[in-house]
C-alpha cells in the first residue's frame, strides 16, 4: 500500500496517460502507413528517409523554445496547441498530391510534436511523486505502448477498407479527443511559475543529461529503421503480418514497462540499460536473419523488450539528473537526439536500402545497439574508476 502523498494514478496523471496514448496512436498508425502514401505519390525509399527528418528535424528546431515558453506561458496552453497543430496537419495530409506538399505539411506537424512530447513528460514528472519517478514514468508511458500495438493496425486495416483521405481525416479526429483529454487535465500545484520577465534564452542542450541523451540518440537511430522501413521490409520478404508484428513489439513493451520502473527506482540505470541493449541487439539480428513467420515474430518480442525498457529508463534517467525548473529542457534535449536519431537514421538507412536492401538496414541497427552497450559500458568503468581514486 502507498500513502496519498506516494500515489500514481490520480486523475489528472490518467487523463495525461489516455490523451499521450490517443497521440501516439497516430503517430503510431502513420509509421507504416505514410511509406505507402508516400510510393503512392511517386516517392522511392530516399524520400521516405526525407520526409521522416523533415519532421523531426521539425521538431528539434522547436524544442529549444520549451524552457522559454513554459516560462512566459502556461504550459497546458502549450500542449493543447501542440496537439490542435498536430490534428490540422494529420488532416491536411489528404490534400497532398506531391512530395514537396507533403514535406511543408510535415514541417508543422513536426513542430506540434516537438511540443508535445516536451510538454507531456515535464507535466507528468511533475504530477508523479519523485519517490516513484521511474515507476510513474514506465505507467505514463504505457499508454504510448499501448498505442503501439492499436495504432499500426489501424492504419493498415484502414487503408485495406477504405483509403488514405479516411485514414488521415480518422486520424484527425482522434487528436481533436486527445485535446478534449488534455483540457481535463489540471497543473501540479507545485508546477512552475510563469515568469514573463525572464529573458528571451534558449538552450539547445542540457549538458547534465548529455551522456544519456547520446545512448536515446543510439536507440532513435535504430528505432528509425523499424518505423519507416519495416512495412517495405515486409514486402521485400513476402511477410503479410505487418500490424501483427508492431502489436507484438507493443505487448512485449507493455509487458517489460510493468517491472523496469520499479527496477529502476531501486537500483538505477544499469540494471535497466544492460539487459535492456542485449535484448534490441537479438531481435535485431533475428530480424536481419528472418526467413519465417516464427523468427519475425521472435525478433519483435526480444526488441519490443529492450526498446520498452531503455525509453523510459532513459527518460527517468535524464529527469533525475536536473532540477525541476530544468524539467523541459531536460526532455527537450532527450526527446530532440531521440529524433535526431530516428531522423538521422532514417535518412542514412534509407540510402544504404537503396544501395543494398532493406534487409541490410536491421544488421546495421544491430550494430548501434552494439555501441550503445560498449559506451555505456565503458560510462559504468570510468565511474566506477573515478570514485575509487576519491
Amino acid at each position: 500500500m502507498h500513502d496519498s502523498n506516494t500515489k500514481i494514478w490520480s486523475l489528472s496523471f490518467i487523463f495525461i496517460v489516455v490523451s499521450n496514448g490517443l497521440v501516439f496512436m497516430i503517430f503510431e498508425m502513420l509509421l507504416p502507413t505514410l511509406p505507402l502514401f508516400i510510393t503512392a505519390i511517386g516517392g522511392g525509399a530516399s524520400q521516405v528517409g526525407i520526409v521522416t527528418g523533415i519532421f523531426m528535424l521539425s521538431a528539434i528546431l522547436t524544442r529549444p523554445f520549451a524552457g522559454l515558453l513554459a516560462s512566459k506561458m502556461d504550459k497546458k496552453f502549450l500542449l493543447i496547441l501542440g496537439i490542435l497543430i498536430n490534428a490540422l496537419a494529420t488532416g491536411a495530409y489528404y490534400l497532398s498530391s506531391d512530395i514537396t506538399t507533403l514535406l511543408i505539411i510535415r514541417l508543422f506537424h513536426g513542430a506540434g510534436f516537438g511540443l508535445i512530447t516536451t510538454y507531456f513528460a515535464t507535466l507528468a514528472a511533475e504530477i508523479i511523486p519523485k519517490k516513484r519517478l521511474g515507476e510513474g514514468i514506465g505507467y505514463f508511458g504505457l499508454g504510448e505502448t499501448i498505442a503501439i500495438s492499436v495504432g499500426p493496425m489501424i492504419g493498415i486495416l484502414t487503408l485495406e477498407l477504405y483509403d488514405f483521405q479516411r485514414l488521415f481525416l480518422g486520424g484527425m479526429a482522434v487528436l481533436i479527443l486527445a485535446v478534449i483529454m488534455a483540457i481535463l487535465i489540471k497543473r501540479a500545484p507545485n508546477g512552475r511559475e510563469l515568469d514573463r520577465t525572464a529573458s528571451v534564452k534558449t538552450k539547445i542542450l542540457e549538458k547534465k543529461v548529455l551522456f544519456p541523451a547520446l545512448l536515446i540518440l543510439l536507440v532513435g537511430t535504430a528505432a528509425g529503421g523499424i518505423m519507416s522501413f519495416f512495412s517495405l521490409y515486409a514486402l521485400e520478404k513476402d511477410f503479410s503480418h505487418v500490424g501483427l508484428f508492431f502489436f507484438v513489439i507493443a505487448a512485449a513493451s507493455f509487458a517489460v514497462r510493468l517491472v523496469s520502473g520499479r527496477l529502476f527506482d531501486l537500483h538505477g540505470p544499469a540494471v535497466i540499460l544492460i539487459p535492456g541493449s542485449i535484448f534490441a541487439i537479438i531481435g535485431l539480428g533475428l530480424l536481419y536473419i528472418a526467413n519465417t513467420d516464427t523468427v519475425f515474430f521472435t525478433a519483435a518480442i526480444f526488441y519490443g523488450l529492450g526498446f520498452g525498457a531503455l525509453l523510459p529508463a532513459i527518460q527517468t534517467w535524464c529527469i533525475n539528473l536536473v532540477d525541476k525548473q530544468e524539467h523541459e529542457d531536460a526532455m527537450a534535449s532527450f526527446f530532440n537526439f531521440f529524433d535526431i536519431g530516428i531522423g538521422g537514421g532514417s535518412l542514412v538507412l534509407g540510402l544504404i536500402a537503396e544501395a543494398a536492401s532493406y534487409q541490410t538496414i536491421y544488421i546495421v541497427s544491430a550494430f548501434v545497439y552494439v555501441l550503445f552497450f560498449i559506451m555505456y559500458v565503458v560510462y559504468l568503468l570510468i565511474k566506477k574508476r573515478s570514485k575509487e581514486l576519491v
